[in-house]
């Protein structure tokens, strides 16, 4: 496989896990997302910095 079909497999696998939540409970993802609305810029970043280190220290334990 070359790096593109990884990267269409990655992008897929995103698609597939966001979009568990909202098919399974609706309701409470659209609490969850109205929350998310009221959080102001800083802690919005704060909480992107830190699921983006995650997914990179997921990433170097898997490879």
């Amino acid at each position: 496989m070359d790096a593109w079909q990884h990267f269409a497999i990655g992008l897929a696998l995103v698609f597939v896990i966001e979009g568990v939540l909202p098919f399974v409970a609706p309701r409470r993802w659209r609490d969850m997302v109205t929350e998310a609305a009221r959080l102001d810029d800083r802690s919005l970043r704060m909480f992107g910095l830190c699921s983006m280190l995650f997914g990179l220290g997921l990433l170097y334990l898997v490879n």
